[in-house]
């Protein structure tokens, strides 16, 4: 649901804020050391970013765009068919960056949701879609999963909703020290998920394991390594992370 009132307000103050200081670094930072697939600004460098201490040269002044986003968006675009032919695409949880480039892709019929946010076109749980089997081609849902509380059955409901042969891009952070995903739904204080599950919003850690409970929820799952396949100059130019992206699809039958 929307934000009422004074959180609403705050909220606001707070995005205005946040784009008033990537304006500022924008300018200060115009130049040709890096460049942001993204919105295809150049600049200096990226903009510091997250908690103290952060993270240097990570976030685009342009767009907001952080190194996930970067690397992701390179891979949609050069390992999938998003940008080449028409189809439905489901966003979950839609991030600015992508979704004011999506919604104005051509040939794309494109739904953001999401239950809180101010920018989705549609509130839904994800754990309960209100779409049609099969009613997409393809789906975006970013880092969301170690949010919600029943993380298998809003698998198994993105499964549902994706077309036999489509594909969905399901990313959420890894500890692949963890061979099982470390979670525990007693846990509620905002301090011990932040110190058990790595942010205080998080309801788990997702371990080796991640890929086998999107295989228990129907998919078919790979896990790609698009990060190592660039040259070490285009990592660099575009500022990227290396991040295991998961491709998962409906079979076909």
């Amino acid at each position: 649901m929307s934000l009422p009132g004074s959180r609403s307000r705050t909220a606001g103050l707070v995005r205005a804020a946040e784009r008033a200081r990537l304006r500022l670094w924008a300018r200060l930072a115009r130049g040709e050391g890096v460049e942001c697939p993204c919105c295809g600004g150049r600049f200096r460098r990226f903009v510091p970013y997250g908690v103290r201490p952060r993270r240097p040269n990570a976030q685009c002044p342009a767009c907001g765009a952080v190194e996930r986003h970067r690397l992701l968006w390179l891979f949609l675009r050069e390992r999938t068919d998003l940008f080449t032919r028409p189809q439905r695409l489901l966003h979950v949880a839609p991030e600015a960056v992508f979704a004011e480039r999506l919604c104005r892709q051509p040939g794309l019929r494109y739904v953001s949701a999401d239950l809180d946010s101010p920018i989705a076109g549609v509130r839904v749980d994800v754990q309960r879609l209100p779409f049609a089997d099969a009613a997409f081609d393809a789906l975006l849902c970013h880092h969301v999963l170690e949010h919600v509380p029943d993380d298998r059955r809003a698998m198994a409901e993105l499964r549902r909703v994706l077309r036999p042969g489509g594909w969905a891009v399901l990313q959420s952070p890894i500890d692949s020290a963890l061979a099982v995903t470390n979670e525990d739904a007693s846990i509620t204080d905002p301090r011990e998920r932040e110190r058990r599950f790595g942010q205080s919003d998080h309801l788990r850690q997702y371990g080796r394991d991640y890929a086998d409970r999107l295989r228990a929820a129907g998919f078919e799952v790979s896990a790609e390594r698009f990060f190592k396949s660039l040259p070490a100059e285009q990592r660099a130019r575009y500022g990227l992370k290396g991040e295991t992206i998961w491709l998962c699809r409906r079979p076909a039958s």
